[in-house]
């Protein structure tokens, strides 16, 4: 078994993690606003196929976080992370075949479903790899710490890659977006490979049920909360477009800068004062932000209610997180944060085609005020699971 490092190593350690984790969720980020457009307008297939297209990747994430989950705790994380970096690359180089000219519109849109379900395996992998070997590095005391840095390098991706990515669509077209999407994965992979893995102590196994009866409710806290940003990411470009607003590409750069910001001053909250706490207050500003782009009438407000949403979602995923490491023993650490994560995965899934129906006969806005509801709902999951947490603590 590998030594835990220094402090000060371990630090360096975990800044390059984070970092190769910014350069894997472009992948997803740059993609993100541009494969509704892409499957709607140049495969003139509707919104519930975009929306689809979009949610289906969490759908993988969700049938392989146990997988992933046991590849870090029973091989090891850094395998696991690494494995999940060669797998968005070569995703995206399948989302990039899908865009061969001579292909059908039906065939196109089957090549980008295998690459989004491929996409979600290499999502599984990262996520659970990056986050037990993160917390192996800097210890379980401060795993709040480094599940906060985890969200900042993937919500960091996502103010970055949002306009970026609809900039490569119009004038490099799809397929230069893609290989793009295929490059930076690789990069994050050779920052990474030589950093040292922690494997996970020996110890008695659980079943992945039993370990999900343990955490369901900051699961289903963190779940509802994804509702927000599922919605967001998939329908906002198109939200602006339907009422000719400008500056569409900005909204989940909004998002990202209200995200990272609360990350970057607020990350050391849930180790300080609890998870629960934290996550109560975050989706009450989270509400707040979707109800604000339900009404917004015009791209000022709409971008301000990005803002918020942003920064409501922020610590949820820590803050729930920090509960559910404490809540398991080391040996079950990645299983219990796979299904965990599988909680915002199936939010994350469910909510592109579903939001994409009601929004093909409602119109896009009322995916925000959907979106509000959900996180009124995670706050009552949290509640429950901070008085939850109260009597384990006193048991």
């Amino acid at each position: 078994m590998s030594e835990t490092p220094g402090d000060d190593t371990a630090q360096r350690h975990l800044v390059r993690l984070t970092a190769a984790l910014f350069l894997s969720y472009l992948a997803v980020a740059m993609a993100l606003p541009a494969i509704p457009v892409y499957v709607t307008h140049q495969l003139h297939l509707g919104n519930a196929l975009g929306g689809l297209a979009v949610g289906i990747a969490f759908l993988s994430t969700i049938l392989t976080r146990n997988h992933a989950g046991n590849l870090a705790d029973q091989v090891s994380s850094k395998i696991c992370m690494l494995r999940g970096l060669k797998l968005y690359s070569l995703a995206s180089l399948i989302c990039l075949v899908s865009a061969w000219a001579v292909l059908p519109p039906p065939a196109s849109y089957g090549l980008l479903i295998v690459g989004r379900l491929l996409l979600g395996l290499g999502e599984s992998q990262v996520l659970v790899g990056m986050i037990s070997w993160g917390v192996g590095l800097m210890g379980t005391h401060r795993s709040g710490k480094v599940i906060a840095l985890v969200g900042a390098g993937m919500y960091g991706a996502f103010a970055a890659g949002g306009p970026v990515g609809l900039l490569l669509l119009r004038y490099s077209g799809f397929a230069g977006l893609m290989l793009a999407c295929t490059v930076v994965p690789l990069l994050g992979w050779w920052m990474v490979h030589t950093v040292p893995e922690v494997r996970s102590p020996t110890g008695k196994r659980e079943s992945f049920w039993r370990i999900l009866a343990r955490i369901w409710r900051p699961g289903a806290a963190v779940g509802l909360q994804g509702v927000g940003f599922a919605g967001l990411g998939a329908f906002i470009s198109l939200y602006f477009s339907s009422r000719g607003w400008p500056l569409a590409g900005f909204g989940l750069t909004c998002f990202g800068v209200g995200f990272v910001l609360v990350r970057l001053v607020c990350g050391h909250l849930p180790d300080r004062i609890g998870g629960t706490p934290v996550a109560i207050v975050s989706l009450m500003v989270e509400a707040c932000g979707q109800y604000l782009l339900w009404i917004a009438p015009g791209p000022s407000l709409a971008l301000v209610g990005a803002l918020l949403t942003g920064l409501g979602c922020s610590m949820v995923f820590p803050s729930m997180g920090s509960e559910v490491v404490k809540r398991v023993p080391p040996q079950l650490r990645g299983t219990a944060l796979g299904g965990f994560a599988a909680f915002q995965d199936l939010a994350y899934g469910a909510t592109g085609p579903i939001a994409g129906l009601f929004a093909d006969h409602y119109g896009y806005s009322v995916v925000f005020l959907i979106g509000g509801l959900a996180a009124v709902l995670g706050l009552g999951m949290a509640i429950a699971a901070h008085r939850e947490g109260r009597v384990l603590a006193s048991s």
